[in-house]
C-alpha cells in the first residue's frame, strides 16, 4: 500500500476480519493506530474483535453466499482470515476476481485449514522432516495405520483447531475412543484424521516468521507447553543451539516462501538437540505468541498489521518474558474478574482480558504476561498472576 486513508471516509483503507477472537482483537487495535477502517465478522455477537472494530457482521463464514454478500457490501481492501472455518473456495474465487487481497493468500487459508494439505506440502513437496504420519477416514483404517506407525500415536481431525479432537493413543484398545473423539471435533459431514507417530523431542517452539515488503524476518523462538493440544503457557526466548535455530529458520522460510503473501506465520516445530521436525503452520499470529506483548517493542500483532500494510517491521527481542492462560473455570455468561489490583501490583506483570461474552470451564478468557531478567522468573510470575485472577458469576 502506498498510502493510508481516513476511516469512515471515501479515502478509507478498509480491512475485513473473518473471525474476531482474542488474537484478531489485538491486530484490530494495531490497525486502528494507523487509522484503518476495520470490519469484524464472526459466528456470534460481541466477539472480542468486534468490540474494537468500526462495525461488525454475524454470520456463518462457511456459508459461501453469505461470505460473498458481506464482502461485496463492505468492499474491503484486505481480507484477514483469523480462523479456519471459512468457505475457502469462495474466498479463492473472490481473490481471483480481484475483489480484495486475502492475507496472506487464499491458497494459504485453504492449505492450513486442512492438516492433510499442509503436511503433504511440507513433507512430500518440500521435503521437510516430520513425524511419521498417515491419514484415515474410518476407524478400521485408523487402526491399521496406527499399527504400521507403532504406538504411541497421536490422532487429530485434519480439520479442527486449538487441539480440539486430539487424542494420544497408547494401544489398539484406545483406537475406537480416539476415532469417536475426533468425530465430535472435526468440521464437515465426514471426518478424516491424521495419525502421527510420537517424536522424542526436548521441547517445541513457535517460530514467528514475518513476510514483509523487505523480505522475511524471524522473532526469537517461543517455547510453549500444551495440554490436549492447546497452549497453556509460553515463554520467549526458548534457548536452543545455533544449529537448531538455523535449521528451524530454514524450515520456516521454505514453507512460508511456498505459501507466499505478507504477514505473520506461526510455524510450530519440535526440537531435540540440533534436530528439528516440522509440525504445523498458521498463516496468522499464533496464540503462543501472546508472550510478545511483553517481550518485543513490536508484538506479533503489531508486526502483522505493519506487514500487511507494507510498513517496516522490527522483530527485535527487548527482554525475556512469559504468558499464562486465564481460564473461565465456570460455564456462565457475563462473568466478572476479581483480584486484578493485587495481580497487577507485582512489577512487570500485565493482564489482558479478552471480553468473551460466554465463559466455559476450559475456555481462554484472558492471559497474564510478565517480563523479568530470566525466562524462569518470567514464567513463575505469569503463572502466579494467571492463577490469582478470580473468575466469578455475579
Amino acid at each position: 500500500m502506498t498510502r493510508l486513508g481516513t476511516p469512515l471516509s471515501p479515502t478509507a483503507t478498509k480491512v475485513l476480519f473473518l473471525g474476531a477472537g482474542e488474537l484478531g482483537k489485538e491486530v484490530v487495535i494495531e490497525l486502528q493506530r494507523f487509522g484503518v477502517e476495520v470490519i469484524a465478522c464472526d459466528r456470534y455477537e460481541n466477539a472480542p474483535g468486534m468490540q474494537v472494530a468500526h462495525r461488525s457482521h454475524v454470520f456463518d463464514m462457511t456459508d459461501a453466499a453469505a461470505l460473498r454478500a458481506v464482502i461485496e457490501t463492505e468492499q474491503p481492501d484486505l481480507i484477514v482470515p483469523e480462523i479456519e472455518a471459512i468457505a475457502t473456495e469462495e474466498l479463492a474465487a473472490i481473490e481471483a476476481e480481484g475483489l480484495a487481497t486475502v492475507i496472506p493468500t487464499a491458497r494459504a487459508t485453504q492449505l492450513t485449514m486442512d492438516r492433510e494439505g499442509i503436511r503433504r506440502l511440507a513433507a512430500e513437496t518440500l521435503g521437510l522432516k516430520t513425524s511419521p504420519y498417515a491419514f484415515a477416514s474410518d476407524a478400521e483404517t485408523l487402526a491399521s495405520e496406527a499399527a504400521k506407525i507403532g504406538y504411541p500415536v497421536f490422532v487429530n481431525p485434519v480439520m479442527s483447531s486449538s487441539g480440539k479432537g486430539q487424542s494420544k493413543v497408547d494401544n489398539a484398545d484406545e483406537i475406537a475412543a480416539a476415532w469417536d473423539h475426533a468425530l465430535t471435533a472435526g468440521r464437515g459431514n465426514q471426518v478424516r484424521v491424521i495419525v502421527e507417530g510420537a517424536v522424542d523431542f526436548d521441547y517445541e517452539i513457535t517460530l514467528l516468521t514475518v513476510r514483509h515488503a523487505g523480505g522475511t524476518a524471524f522473532c526469537a523462538p517461543v517455547g510453549h507447553r500444551q495440554e490436549s493440544g492447546d497452549y497453556v503457557e509460553s515463554w520467549q526466548p526458548q534457548p536452543m543451539s545455533d544449529a537448531a535455530l538455523t535449521a528451524a529458520q530454514h524450515m520456516a522460510r521454505k514453507v512460508t516462501d511456498d505459501i507466499g503473501g505478507l504477514g505473520v506465520f506461526g510455524v510450530e516445530l519440535f526440537v531435540r538437540g540440533d534436530t528439528v521436525w516440522f509440525s504445523e503452520v498458521s498463516p496468522r499470529p499464533h496464540d503462543t505468541g501472546l508472550v510478545t506483548l511483553a517481550t518485543q517493542d513490536q508484538s506479533e500483532f503489531a508486526l502483522h498489521a505493519r506487514a500487511v500494510l507494507d510498513l517496516p517491521v522490527d522483530t527485535s527481542l527487548t527482554r525475556p518474558g512469559a504468558s499464562a492462560v486465564i481460564y473461565g473455570g465456570v460455564d456462565a455468561e457475563g462473568v466478572a474478574f476479581e483480584n486484578l489490583a493485587e495481580v497487577l501490583a507485582e512489577a512487570g506483570t500485565e493482564v489482558r482480558l479478552f471480553g468473551k461474552p460466554v465463559s466455559y470451564e476450559k475456555r481462554r478468557m484472558g492471559v497474564a504476561i510478565a517480563h523479568a531478567e530470566t525466562i524462569e522468573t518470567a514464567r513463575a510470575k505469569a503463572t502466579r498472576a494467571a492463577q490469582a485472577v478470580k473468575v466469578v458469576v455475579p
